[in-house]
């Protein structure tokens, strides 16, 4: 079964912590990820934060829950995506993560980000954001060093006194952009109640997010305080409609998909879920043909050129692929998940030294897919550029957690590349966590 060229990829929160793993799966795709950009950028503006610098990424799970780990990132699981009704419920959640960054929240957490300044130190101290091939859930079964279980709720808990803070902030910011605070009633309404439920029956959000029926009222006369501000958010509508719609489309059975792929009442959108449809069924033709009709109406949207591309390329049409895909990365130049798909569409025809720029490309905007990071070391690879190949292979393990093996291609990468030189320096990065890694084993032993 086909599933979305969204990427399977960990995130490994690596604390100074004596606990098993704990990875978490994410789902990339550059269409979803802009739609959720769009959606918050109000909000991040009126909170006085960089919409540019702030990404919005998927979780892949079921159950509802957002949170923050650090002042760039806000995670949205995809379960609460999907439930959410309205543009407004969903921005009000973003609304709510920003004020935890905005009021300075973060800073109280467990972590030292001073020490995530390259590749293997991410990996070792915040995140592993990296990829691996589409459908493969082994990687974030496999990453090797993190927390779980109460370490991680804690983690990402709350006090009492900062979800009445976020919750202030996060209506004042949906006022000041003109988006409707009773998205936010709607949301907490839905986990009203669980907080008598054992902690094993309820939804992440509530167990991190604390609820109480003072907090709800709250809420309630904020955002009653705010009525008649709102005004009508057409642009909103439109990418809530885009986000959800492509998600749900990969995330439901296609038959589920193609009775309901009209409701949002945008034309493309439709169209472009029917294709998801018709791909998870393997009809191309089909696939093609929707997808096609979607272009038409929006002929400068690269995302769905990279639709077109990823059915094309998923159906071994590997020129026509690439052709779409050229043109998505003509339309959107610096997209790292669209530049990287093109990488790998042009290594496929094998048009290696034209991928190689792609790919490294890529990994310069965004170094923390893996796909991108396995495709660049076999491009560096078939060039004969075994240093660069062994580099990237190691910052690759780094990202995942393997620091061990990480260790191992780092050293081959540093005697092979010339000493002193911008590739050197970072094997000696991974080098250097990788050694760190081994030394608190030691001492665990």
């Amino acid at each position: 079964m086909h599933v979305l060229r969204l990427l399977i990829v960990s995130l490994v929160l690596a604390f100074t912590l004596a606990t098993p793993a704990r990875a978490i799966s994410l789902l990339r795709d550059p269409d979803i990820e802009y739609a959720l950009k769009q959606l918050a950028a109000p909000i991040l503006k009126a909170a006085g934060l960089s919409p540019s610098r702030i990404n919005l990424l998927v979780v892949d799970d079921r159950s509802l829950n957002a949170f923050v780990v650090d002042q760039n990132h806000i995670f949205l699981n995809s379960g609460l995506i999907l439930k959410m009704k309205s543009p407004a419920m969903l921005q009000s959640v973003i609304a709510h993560e920003a004020g935890h960054i905005a009021n300075g929240h973060l800073m109280r957490r467990p972590i030292n980000l001073r020490n995530a300044r390259t590749a293997a130190g991410i990996g070792t101290v915040l995140a592993a954001i990296g990829g691996a091939a589409a459908g493969n859930g082994a990687l974030a079964a496999g990453a090797a060093a993190g927390v779980q279980g109460s370490a991680l709720r804690s983690f990402f808990s709350h006090t009492r006194a900062e979800e009445n803070a976020a919750d202030q902030s996060g209506l004042r910011y949906m006022a000041a952009a003109g988006i409707d605070t009773q998205g936010a009633v709607q949301v907490i309404d839905i986990f009203r109640g669980q907080e008598a439920l054992s902690v094993g029956r309820r939804d992440p959000y509530a167990s991190t997010h604390p609820l109480s029926a003072d907090r709800f009222r709250t809420v309630n006369q904020l955002a009653s305080a705010y009525a008649g501000k709102a005004k009508p958010q057409p642009t909103s509508d439109y990418w809530f409609a885009r986000a959800k719609g492509k998600l749900s489309a990969f995330k439901r059975s296609p038959k589920w998909t193609l009775t309901r792929a009209g409701e949002s009442g945008f034309e493309d959108v439709k169209y472009m879920r029917q294709a998801a449809a018709h791909h998870q069924r393997s009809n191309t033709k089909k696939a093609l043909n929707a997808i096609d009709k979607a272009i038409q109406i929006r002929p400068k949207d690269p995302y769905y050129y990279e639709l077109k591309g990823q059915i094309l390329m998923e159906s071994r049409q590997f020129s026509a692929a690439s052709s779409a895909y050229g043109t998505a990365a003509k339309l959107a130049t610096n997209n790292a998940l669209i530049l990287g798909s093109y990488g790998r569409s042009l290594m496929a025809l094998g048009k290696v030294k034209q991928a190689t720029q792609y790919l490294e490309k890529s990994r310069a905007l965004d170094a923390r897919d893996i796909r991108v990071m396995r495709n660049l070391a076999s491009a560096y690879a078939s060039q004969g550029n075994n240093g660069m190949a062994s580099l990237v292979t190691a910052e690759r393990y780094a990202l995942s957690g393997r620091l061990r093996d990480a260790g191992v291609h780092a050293k081959r990468a540093s005697d092979l590349l010339p000493r002193g030189s911008t590739g050197w320096r970072r094997a000696q990065d991974v080098l250097a966590a990788s050694e760190a890694a081994s030394k608190k084993r030691r001492k665990k032993k």
